[in-house]
């Protein structure tokens, strides 16, 4: 069945997103709910266990604290406030963990280290999974139990200040607040400001029970110049002063014989080593947790903080105000904070958090039974009965208080252990769904790769054997296969499986799909790659039988790219995917190299008479000397190892992945304030470079636009303080460089609208086919001009080298060589991915650079910043797939006139100096 190459290319590529969906359906996991719509109340709270007798009624003991103030400061990361510099970064806050009232913990939160899943995990318990990045965005209100929730419904009066994330999760919820964008990362003093202004005359008034301050400016900074930027100090100081204002205004207030307060110092989480967050790497789970209150021992000396869950802080704060649990926590309360109450409220408090672990223990497992954790509670909460009956009966003996201490130690056992099995529920993935998908998406790779070819060739179309596979024995036997595979997996599974839940239309319609595709395969594989053939080592050509002659290159793109898809099945290799781009990389070059060697030294020795007469003519119409020629066989030579030691150097420039991205690389080197002159001379070169590459294929008018562009990259740069001007003083302070960003963004536009004018006219006036070229590549130089203002000043060498490779690939590797489509297109692929990660990218989210959203805006705009973040994030892949569109259509418009040019010289075969011209420019 023949089928049109852009049909067919759409096609695949609707199946690819189905592909995917079904993996990604299976791979997030679904996270820990109860199965109740409702949420916990007062009462339903259980009893407190009584043995041998009537059960006590007692509901929830007496709050612990009056008013509680929660202080969280964005991206504070742990060694903040524990490390060396704590004490020159927030020296009140270290006297008072030091010397005061206090307990200090590092608070683990779990990935993904975003905000919003964050505030989720704080106020329900729960750990939210990856699937909650994308939400974060455009948070919508929060419907599950959570401890906001509780509050209000208790009557407690709640104001907030600070991050507007909560507005959005809990409309309606709060008495007072004043919310603030947390997405405008340029600025790091006014969403600060906004909330420090209302804190005076909040903190002297008495109608409020819970303040809660959400600061971002520190998460701000760290995006913009990372977590050793001068900027850090003073931000954190700032911290420290509106901490000791708060505390100073708790102490003034507090009341002999009223309940006490509770001043909560925490971070939704940390920063890595680049100033971002996401990932689950030390610095950016370990979060610093001080608790201050009256209630709690004053130190003599500084104690080694204890380590937590960051969930833990949701059960402590419900019970230390006299609330429910939320239904959802996985959480257990944080001892510490219960040590100074009575053995039987600290005995009652561990029943609550227990009761309500096992209840969500048996929403979600189904032989919730045969768990330790659950087992140790039955048998605590039976000993807590019986301590209860002698403690009710008045035993006052130091036996009551020995038993009494027992069942508090096997309560903690119970609840450590409910809380870690509940937790690694999110470690359970739909295997069945992740394999399909995975199944279905390789089988749609392997006829792309094979179909490629053909889909590229002069007759733009593929002849698919559909009808053939589908009336073959075959493809009727593994259709009986796969439906007795899925009955089999769906009726033994343990737990429900998405694949399993769709209709049987659903799941016979991909079976039969399936079984097709395999059977397709199989006719392409023996029609384009017969066994037994030789492997030759020329370029791919497709004889008038179709069948496909491979070379050594098409070996390496093949098994490479099938290889890369088949090492995505484990989870380091994914971790550490640069890894194989990089190995990839550079046993292509080699290659390629060899193909070089191959057709200079090897193949001209059996040639050497047809260019024997180009090389004698003495025409002045035909000028091509053998200097030229042996000059362009020695560049030639050189552009593979050229390329290789440019992405050597790349390597070394930006550490990536997960094993060693703390390690230090050239991008830190650069940034450090004592190399800003190196980093200055050495964007400009890469700047002055990247003008002379791209220039070349542009109007005058595009040129000049072009230079002032570059000359507006490098302003903006030195406005912002990454690098100098050579008459700029070292005092001057920075700015946003909205002027400079929006200077540049004028000449984009204008480079843009020119191309794109030019390709317009080529495709409705005239059908001029130099014109289209000249269209897109004024495009791609405006497309680049664009990465040159987004990209940091220490990855410009990535773009010099991305251009720098592209015209030394095509001038004397992808023409000369004369590789077809096909091989440009798989080549082209590998190059963008491995600048994917030159660029200091991974796939872990904390990699991406959320600040260049904000290039040229002073306020938040959604669309702008989501498509600036996407297009630096994967502008490898995409300058890389925009020049191969450009370098195929001139290929392809060249070739067109090269053969019209050789078909008006044949007739009489005329001019033969002209004719060898021909012959040496195409």
């Amino acid at each position: 069945m023949k089928v049109r190459s852009s049909v067919f290319a759409s096609t695949i590529l609707i199946l690819e997103v189905v592909g995917v969906a079904l993996f990604l359906r299976g791979f997030f996991p679904v996270p820990v709910k109860s199965s109740l719509s409702s949420k916990n109340k007062l009462s339903d709270l259980p009893p407190e266990p009584l043995t041998g007798g009537p059960s006590n009624a007692s509901g929830t003991p007496k709050p612990l604290f009056k008013r509680v103030v929660i202080m969280l400061v964005d991206a504070l990361r742990e060694d903040f406030v524990f490390g060396p510099n704590g004490r020159m970064f927030m020296p009140y806050t270290r006297h008072v963990i030091e010397r005061g009232s206090s307990l200090s913990y590092v608070a683990k939160a779990r990935p993904p280290t975003v905000t919003m899943p964050r505030i989720k995990a704080l106020t329900t318990g729960s750990i939210p999974g990856f699937i909650d990045v994308v939400m974060n965005l455009n948070s919508p209100a929060l419907l599950e139990d959570n401890l906001i929730w509780q509050a209000k419904t208790a009557g407690k009066k709640i104001i907030f200040y600070g991050d507007d994330t909560w507005v959005r999760l809990f409309p309606k919820h709060f008495m007072e607040h004043d919310g603030t964008t947390s997405f405008f990362v340029s600025d790091y003093t006014e969403v600060d400001n906004n909330v420090t202004r209302h804190l005076d005359s909040t903190l002297k008034r008495d109608d409020w029970d819970v303040l809660i301050l959400h600061y971002l400016g520190l998460d701000h900074i760290g995006h913009i110049s990372g977590p050793h930027s001068s900027l850090i100090q003073p931000k954190l100081l700032e911290m420290d002063d509106i901490l000791k204002k708060i505390h100073g205004a708790l102490v003034s207030k507090e009341a002999d014989g009223s309940l006490p307060y509770l001043l909560v110092l925490c971070g939704d989480h940390g920063m890595s080593e680049t100033g971002s967050h996401g990932g689950s790497s030390e610095p950016e789970i370990n979060t610093p947790l001080v608790l201050i209150s009256p209630i709690f021992k004053r130190k003599a000396e500084m104690e080694k903080p204890g380590v937590v869950e960051q969930v833990d802080l949701t059960p402590t704060l419900a019970l230390g105000l006299g609330l429910p649990i939320s239904q959802n926590s996985v959480g257990h309360v944080i001892p510490g904070v219960l040590e100074e109450s009575s053995l039987r409220e600290q005995l009652r408090f561990l029943h609550l958090n227990g009761h309500q672990l096992s209840c969500l223990l048996k929403d979600s497992t189904p032989e919730y039974e045969k768990e330790t954790g659950f087992e140790q509670f039955r048998v605590a909460e039976k000993a807590h009965g019986s301590w209860m009956k002698l403690y009710l009966e008045g035993n006052t003996s130091e036996v009551l208080t020995n038993m009494g201490k027992k069942v508090l130690k096997q309560y903690l056992e119970a609840l450590a252990a409910m809380s870690s099995a509940l937790s690694k529920q999110l470690g359970k993935y739909d295997m069945y769904s992740m394999i399909a998908g995975m199944v279905f998406v390789f089988q749609l790779l392997l006829v792309l790769l094979l179909a490629m070819p053909e889909a590229l060739s002069g007759s733009a179309s593929v002849d698919l054997p559909v009808l053939s596979s589908l009336l073959s024995l075959p493809f009727y036997l593994l259709c009986l296969f796969l439906a007795s595979v899925h009955v089999l997996v769906c009726t033994s599974a343990e737990s429900s499986c998405y694949f399993c839940s769709l209709s049987w239309g659903l799941v016979f319609a991909a079976v039969a799909f399936s079984s097709a595709m395999f059977c397709i395969l199989i006719s392409l594989a023996r029609r384009r790659l017969p066994f037994g053939s030789q492997f030759h080592g020329k370029s791919p050509q497709i004889s008038s039988g179709s069948e496909w002659m491979l070379s050594e290159l098409d070996v390496l793109l093949l098994a490479g790219t099938v290889g890369h898809t088949l090492s995505l099945a484990a989870s380091s290799f994914v971790e550490e995917e640069h890894q194989t781009w990089y190995f990839l990389l550079n046993t292509l070059c080699l290659t390629v190299f060899q193909d070089v060697c191959r057709k200079y030294f090897r193949e001209q020795r059996g040639s050497g008479d047809e260019e024997e007469p180009i090389l004698s003519k003495k025409s002045q119409t035909f000028s091509h000397s053998g200097s030229d020629i042996y000059s362009e066989k020695w560049l030639a030579l050189a552009t593979p190892p050229f390329t290789l030691l440019c992405c050597r150097l790349l390597r070394s420039l930006n550490q990536t992945g997960v094993q060693w991205a703390h390690l230090p690389d050239v991008g830190h080197w650069l940034n450090s304030s004592e190399h800003k002159v190196i980093l200055s001379l050495l964007s400009a070169f890469c700047l002055g470079l990247i003008y002379l590459l791209v220039q070349r294929r542009c109007s005058w008018v595009s040129k000049v636009a072009l230079a002032f562009g570059l000359v507006g990259v490098y302003s903006y740069r030195a406005a912002v303080g990454n690098v100098l001007f050579p008459w700029q003083h070292s005092s001057r302070t920075t700015s946003k460089g909205t002027v400079e960003a929006r200077f540049v963004y004028v000449f984009i536009l204008g480079i843009l609208f020119s191309g794109t004018k030019d390709l317009l006219r080529s495709q409705i006036i005239t059908a001029d086919s130099k014109l289209k070229s000249k269209g897109l590549w004024e495009i791609y130089s405006g497309l680049v001009l664009l990465v040159s203002l987004l990209f940091r000043a220490h990855n410009l060498p990535v773009l010099c080298c991305c251009l720098l490779i592209q015209t030394l690939m095509a001038q004397f590797i992808w023409k000369k060589l004369h590789y077809d489509a096909a091989q440009t297109t798989i080549m082209h692929y590998w190059f963008g991915q491995a600048f994917f990660y030159f660029q200091g990218n991974s796939n872990n989210i904390a990699t991406v650079d959320i600040s260049v959203g904000f290039v040229g805006l002073e306020s938040y705009v959604e669309a702008p910043a989501v498509f600036l973040t996407a297009l630096s994030t994967y502008a490898g892949p995409l300058l890389w797939a925009c020049h191969l569109v450009c370098y195929l259509s001139s290929e392809r418009d060249r070739k067109r006139l090269c053969s019209a040019e050789r078909g008006a010289l044949r007739p009489d075969n005329s001019c033969p100096a002209a004719a060898a011209k021909t012959k040496t420019v195409c």
